[in-house]
């Protein structure tokens, strides 16, 4: 079999000399001979296969250590790590575009954070937390007020004061006059200070924090600040959405279509964070801003909701009970008739004209 020269190689690779120097040096495009004199490299014709694979991967902007583990696989296998790589990019491209279009309006004077509506509008709320029926302690906190609403759901041997200080610390958010646009970074700030007041309540070597999900109303937008598993619900115009994303090992897998949802369900790692607040946690939080509407009811909810009864369900109580005192308990009661196998609390604000 005739080897190939560096350069032919490259030619027919569509990869430089350079870039087969240095794959050469990573382990991962092995010349089928080096000249142990000169160290002049030469190439397997069959080795183009996998070279123009590994081009085609550098192209999708892949590292070269996933490219590794790429090139290790079998073609079925190799596929499936192309699929979850490329819904991985997907996702954090519209993470970025979100930011991007934020960016734009409060540059160029369109500032989100104003008011977008003449009538003025006001929020009506309710708030519930219950232990549930297999937990010996309620580790949640749940928080409604005319301008915050919250949910945390603590975790460890302090989650109980981990969960409670974190929506405290939020809670000046309240009385504080925020310019309109800096009210991202105000939230930003807050859960700086309400991760500095979870780890006051544990000792390092504690796996104690909490997960915190909030909202603060501006008068015409509600300012989400999300990091963890508790969930936002927006039910509008007879439809629920959920806008929020969890953190957890599940969700990940079926961001990179590893697991379907239907698989997640019953996954043993349902509620493996990969967010939190918490001593070594990664506290990277989702900061969003969401028009509001007349008529427009949201939920914030613990994963003892969410976990314990069917969408279907949340949406008919959402849809059919009007006030949010009501629908906080019925939500609960749901949930706890189900085996109530979490804590579980639940917010709902309703957006409304003011008289």
């Amino acid at each position: 079999m005739e080897l190939l020269t560096i350069g032919a190689f490259a030619k027919a690779s569509r990869l430089s000399p350079k870039a087969l120097r240095l794959y050469d040096e990573l382990g991962l495009l092995t010349p089928a001979r080096v000249d142990p004199d000169t160290g002049y490299r030469r190439y397997a014709p069959g080795q183009l296969e996998q070279a123009r694979l590994v081009a085609w991967l550098r192209r999708l902007g892949m590292p070269l250590a996933r490219i590794r583990r790429v090139c290790a696989m079998e073609p079925g296998e190799a596929a499936g790590e192309i699929r979850a790589y490329w819904a991985r990019v997907e996702a954090d491209t519209a993470a970025r575009r979100d930011l991007a279009a934020f960016l734009v309006d409060h540059l160029t004077g369109k500032d989100p954070t104003m008011s977008r509506t003449t009538a003025p509008l006001a929020l009506r709320y309710a708030a519930l937390s219950d232990t549930g029926r297999v937990r010996a302690s309620n580790q949640d906190t749940a928080y409604a007020g005319s301008r915050l609403l919250a949910v945390a759901d603590g975790y460890g041997t302090r989650g109980a004061p981990a969960s409670a200080a974190a929506v405290d610390a939020l809670r000046s958010l309240e009385s504080e006059t925020v310019p309109a646009g800096d009210l991202l970074n105000a939230l930003e700030d807050a859960l700086g200070r309400a991760e500095q007041a979870v780890h006051g309540v544990s000792s390092p070597g504690d796996d104690a924090g909490t997960t915190l999900t909030a909202m603060l109303w501006t008068g015409s937008q509600l300012a989400l600040v999300h990091i963890g598993d508790s969930r936002v619900h927006l039910l509008r115009d007879g439809e629920l959405f959920q806008i929020t994303h969890d953190h957890t090992v599940v969700q990940s897998l079926i961001d990179e279509g590893r697991l379907t949802p239907e698989e997640a369900a019953s996954h043993p790692q349902l509620s493996l964070l990969m967010r939190a607040l918490g001593r070594g946690a990664d506290s990277t939080p989702d900061l969003r801003l969401h028009d509001a509407r007349a008529g427009d009811r949201y939920l914030l909810c613990s994963d003892g909701l969410s976990t314990a009864v069917p969408p279907g369900d949340v949406h008919r109580v959402l849809a059919d009970t009007p006030e949010p005192e009501a629908a906080v308990r019925e939500l609960v009661g749901l949930a706890n008739a189900s085996g109530g196998p979490d804590n579980v609390s639940c917010v709902v604000a309703d957006v409304v004209a003011q008289a």
